[in-house]
């Protein structure tokens, strides 16, 4: 029999590496402070129905990701404001039955309630309890798909909360094979993996660096027949819920990403599976401020709130005055330090394109808050990038607003990069946000210089509050500055 190729070669799991300790914090830790106190102030009512469509949106996206069911985002969406309801779901997801399927996705709910319930006993991790994890996830599937002796696709019996008596190793469309833990060294690294992760919580080891390892070295032990990706995420879960976080929600939209960092961690780099953990965090912890901006701005309005005006509404204006001139402070510094970066660039490609002012030139202007009129400008622009799915969040102009734009005119036409700082959701609370977008102009039939083409050059919105100290917000900026304006210029350059 021909030898089989492997993609991966299975070992036994490894402990943290101290290049996997190389992490940025500044911003997950201010982000997840400022929420803690935003927290405090908000009714019990409007936390837990924060928690039910979160909880909802884990247990409907952990399906999507391993394709146990199929449909669009339009639906998912649907389920999560109105709940588990089979009459929502289509009768062509993915070949199974709407009450199946609805059935499925209550049982990943229902795990979700599991690990807070698990956390909040202050319970240790046990393989007994990741084996009732399992069974509950999986408690609606009662096959798994397999091989035959003929190498023919079978499905087989789904053993609930047991490890795996047979192998799993998939073989991926290059014809390669990728092994995981053979059946009989499940049990003793299972026993490692939980002895390991103890060790960590014990040590203080980052709660996202804890949960991203723990996530995929369960993935490379693998071993129960089926659910293996369910109860990864669910285990990462638990982790993050431990410090007071969120669930980690994986959405199918990111899965491409996703497999890709776990390949990183196969090849020994956890580094970009920990950072995808921390950046759907701070997703999570920007849609739970949203949420607190709106309930305090419906508190406002309540005849209650009178008797407590005359002795804390003058200290709180206060505080809230210093906290947003802070913001506004550092966002005008790193206004600055972007108009330099732009203002090197600008002589640089001035050389590269042979600049002569007539058919090839490049500029840098900007606005900023003491420039009334220009500060407004590129609303437009701002808005379209704020709404590209790979960003999706709400940009306020209203408080705050800087621009920096470099222009670049060539016998193809006019394009612009655009870097805008400015507030995020609908009720400023003192978290900015930077985004950078490329777009291209051409002149219409009715209005001059048209926009098209209009693209984020940036991978993630850029957060600060002033709960982060300055020299940490700089540092960080100026990284993801670099990077987007070079990814800007790229894509320019290849438009060209």
């Amino acid at each position: 029999m021909a030898d089989v190729e492997l993609a991966f070669r299975w070992m036994p799991i490894s402990d943290l590496a101290e290049t996997d300790r190389d992490l940025d914090r500044a911003k997950l830790l201010s982000m997840s402070e400022l929420w803690r106190d935003v927290k405090g102030d908000l009714p019990a009512e409007h936390i837990h129905d924060f928690n039910e469509r979160l909880k909802r949106e884990w247990a409907i996206e952990t399906g999507l990701i391993e394709r146990l069911y199929t449909f669009d985002a339009g639906i998912t969406r649907l389920l999560i404001e109105q709940g588990i309801d089979a009459s929502l779901i289509p009768h062509d997801a993915a070949n199974k039955h709407p009450q199946i399927v609805a059935g499925i996705i209550a049982d990943q709910a229902e795990a979700v309630d599991f690990l807070f319930d698990f956390v909040g006993q202050q319970r240790r991790l046990t393989t007994a309890f990741i084996k009732e994890v399992h069974a509950l996830m999986t408690r609606k599937q009662t096959t798994a798909s397999g091989i035959d002796q003929f190498g023919r696709p079978v499905e087989v019996p789904l053993a609930h909360g047991e490890y795996k008596r047979q192998p799993n190793n998939p073989t991926q469309s290059d014809g390669r094979t990728f092994e995981y833990c053979p059946p009989e060294q499940v049990s003793s690294e299972m026993d490692r993996l939980v002895e390991m992760h103890c060790a960590q919580a014990d040590d203080g080891v980052a709660a996202e660096l804890q949960a991203a390892w723990l996530h995929h070295r369960f993935t490379q032990i693998h071993p129960f027949q089926d659910g293996n990706g369910r109860v990864a995420r669910a285990l990462a879960s638990l982790v993050l819920i431990r410090e007071g976080w969120f669930p980690l929600v994986v959405a199918s939209s990111s899965r491409a990403k996703y497999l890709d960092n776990l390949k990183q961690a196969d090849a020994g780099d956890l580094r970009p599976l920990t950072s995808q953990f921390a950046a759907i965090q701070s997703r999570w912890f920007q849609q739970a401020l949203a949420i607190g901006a709106q309930v305090q701005q419906a508190a406002e309005r309540r005849d209650q709130l009178l008797a407590k005006i005359s002795d804390e509404f003058r200290g709180r204006r206060v505080r809230a005055q210093v906290d947003m001139e802070q913001v506004k402070v550092t966002s005008a510094t790193l206004a600055s330090r972007a108009r330099t970066k732009f203002d090197e660039y600008c002589d640089d490609l001035e050389d590269a394109i042979g600049a002569d002012d007539e058919t090839r030139r490049v500029f840098v202007d900007y606005g900023e808050d003491s420039h009334e009129e220009r500060r407004s400008w590129h609303r437009y622009q701002i808005v379209e990038t704020a709404k590209h799915p790979s960003l999706d969040y709400w940009a306020n102009l209203r408080e705050l607003h800087c621009w920096v734009r470099l222009g670049l005119v060539t016998e193809s036409g006019r394009s612009e990069i655009l870097l805008s700082l400015h507030g995020v959701n609908r009720e400023f609370r003192g978290l900015v946000g930077a985004s950078m977008c490329l777009y291209r102009r051409q002149r219409g039939d009715d209005i001059e210089h048209q926009i098209i083409e209009l693209m984020p050059t940036c991978e993630e919105l850029f957060e600060f509050n002033h709960k982060e100290a300055s020299p940490s917000i700089e540092r960080r900026f100026d990284r993801w500055l670099e990077d987007s304006l070079l990814r800007g210029l790229d894509q320019w350059r290849r438009g060209e």
